[in-house]
This record gives C-alpha cells, structure tokens and sequence, in this order.
C-alpha cells in the first residue's frame, strides 16, 4: 500500500524527555515524516507490515557550485578562522582543522551546492573545518561562529545532531560512512540521482568494522553520488595511527570493496578540487550508478603553522595565548601574501 499524500519537512531532534517520562507519550503520530539534511526519508509504519512511501516532487535543476577563485586562500582562511575559534579556551582539536582545511576548502568552495548536495562529517571533532568553511561561504553567521565551544551554543567542540553544519556527524567514530550511503541510496530511489553526498572520514577510524561495512555496502549499491575524502594524518587519540593499527594499503582495501580510490596530497587544494570535479563525472547521469570514489589525502596534523613546536600533540592542541598571538599573526601574513 502506498500513500502519495503531500509530505511536509522537520528537522531530527533526539528528544529522550526528563527522567521516569513516559516514552510512550513522546512518540511521533503515524502522519510524522522526518527530514535529514535534504532527503525525505519513507514514513515510519503506521501498522504492522504497511509502510506508506511518499512520492517526490520532480527535481528543479540545482544551482551550480560556487567557484572560489583563490581556494589556497581559502584553506588559510579556515586554519586562521580555527586558531580564532580555539585561542579563548586555549586548547582543542585544531590539528584536525590544520590537516584537512584544503579538504574542506575544495568541497566547499568548489563543489558543494548547498540546499542541493550534502555534507557529513564523520569525526564530529572535525566540525571546527566544517563551521570555518561554512562561515566563509556565507553559510554560517559571524555571530553564531564566536560562540564555538560555549556553553549553549549550537556550535560544539564535537558536533552533534544540534551542530548547523554539516548535514550529519556522529559521536562514535566509524559511524558516517553507513549514513552518507543511505543517503545516496535514498536519492536514487527518490528520483535525485544528481544530488552528492560528501563524506569527510579520518583514518583512525578505519579501524572500526562499521566503516567497511558501509563501503562493501557502496560498493555492491554502486552509489556513484558518493564522495569519501579520507583525511590520512597518521593521527588519533592513543598515538600514530600506524603504531595502534595499521590501515595499509588503504587504496587497495577500497579497491577491493569496488570503490575508485585516489591517493593525493591532502595539502595541494588544486589536486582535490580536480579530483572532486573528476569525480562528478563518474556516475551514469541517468541513474547515478558508478563506483563511489574515495580521495585518501595524506596530510599533517601541524601543516600550515610553523609556529607550533614540534612536540605539539596533533589531536589535541594546547593553545595558549602567547602561542595563539604567533598563530594568528603568522596566518594573517600569508593571507596578506595571497592578497598581493
């Protein structure tokens, strides 16, 4: 049985109501559609082995991505906007933000289309990049981005279902891939199969099973919408990724779940905007089948600011405010070279 009936939009809110509540009470009606990012997901069962599925409305033909002219500019601009972010407390994950800004800066700046495709971030305690990215795209308020860490901000240290970009991020690590690709699946079979679905991942959670779980899936769905740029810096929480668990040869792993894998270097922010263009072109237009791509970005936690000593933990930075001042003055003079 299938209900064609118009269907309205909501945000996801995780409500588990105050202690002792009553859950039941706090279900949604059968009639309630649920909204993720952009894509309209099928109605929950209103009865035992009935689902109702909602039929999209024909897609218009969506913007073009935003072309920055200076994208190197831009991955400085996202480093400085991070080092502003994480001066007042004097510590946080700005090494994630230093390694994988000319990710962020390619995709945002060359070939997201916001209100189209979609964005998740995977590490949640990548979202520093992801709100200095958005914030220079005109995708987040200047406002909204001074209040990074504060209590009752939207804008969390890790992101969460609360965090205004991106689309979706996880706490647990492992956890985005499974959902970028029931995006990209749910746009095939809405009729979108020309909306993206760009997931940003960190290679200390390849060691998690969910992840290649979610690209065998990809794989076999053969989800050609589907862009994973793997954020290769050799780092995470116990140490060096190599020395807790290694993950190579990780384009040969990808390759054999049926994935396109692209092995570049994470800091040449024209090498990642060629292969995310490149990557467009790889999806049958029609249908969207294609392999999904993975572009693996080997990078360093430290890359962009000379002024942090060598010993610096790169998965989480401390920041004080004398080291902070030599941060923010050395990347406000390479912005001021880029000006010239």
């Amino acid at each position: 049985m299938v209900d064609d009936s118009p269907c309205y939009s909501r945000k996801i809110v995780h409500d588990h109501g105050s202690p002792g509540a009553d859950r039941s009470s706090q279900r949604r009606p059968a009639s309630a559609r649920f909204w993720i990012g952009i894509a309209t997901l099928p109605k929950l069962p209103d009865r035992k082995g009935v689902i109702r599925l909602s039929t999209p409305e024909p897609p218009s033909a969506p913007s073009p991505p935003p072309r920055v002219t200076d994208l190197r500019r831009l991955a400085t601009t996202i480093r400085l906007r991070a080092v502003e972010m994480v001066a007042p407390q004097g510590f946080g994950y700005l090494g994630q933000a230093l390694s994988a800004a000319e990710q962020y800066a390619a995709v945002y700046g060359a070939a997201l289309r916001p209100g189209t495709d979609r964005v998740v971030c995977s590490p949640a305690h990548y979202v520093i990049a992801a709100y200095a990215a958005a914030a220079e795209m005109g995708l987040l308020d200047e406002e909204t981005l001074k209040t990074y860490g504060q209590n009752g901000s939207s804008l969390e240290a890790i992101g969460t279902e609360r965090s205004k970009v991106p689309d979706y991020t996880c706490g647990s690590l492992g956890q985005g891939l499974s959902a970028a690709a029931g995006f990209a699946l749910a746009d095939r079979l809405l009729g979108r199969p020309g909306v993206r679905t760009f997931a940003f991942l960190s290679d200390g959670e390849m060691q998690e099973g969910q992840v290649w779980e979610a690209a065998m899936f990809a794989g076999h769905q053969r989800l050609g919408r589907l862009t994973v740029l793997l954020d290769a810096n050799n780092s995470q929480v116990d140490g060096p990724v190599d020395t807790i668990t290694t993950i190579e040869p990780i384009a040969a792993k990808w390759q054999a779940f049926g994935w396109n894998a692209v092995e570049l270097d994470g800091h040449d922010v024209t090498a990642i905007a060629a292969a995310l263009a490149d990557t467009a072109q790889a999806a049958e237009p029609a249908s969207g089948h294609g392999r999904p791509q993975v572009l693996i970005c080997r990078t360093s936690t430290r890359h962009g600011l000379d002024c942090l000593p060598p010993d610096a933990d790169g998965h989480f930075i401390k920041l004080p405010a004398g080291l902070a001042a030599a941060a923010i003055a050395e990347l406000t003079e390479e912005l001021a070279r880029h000006d010239i």
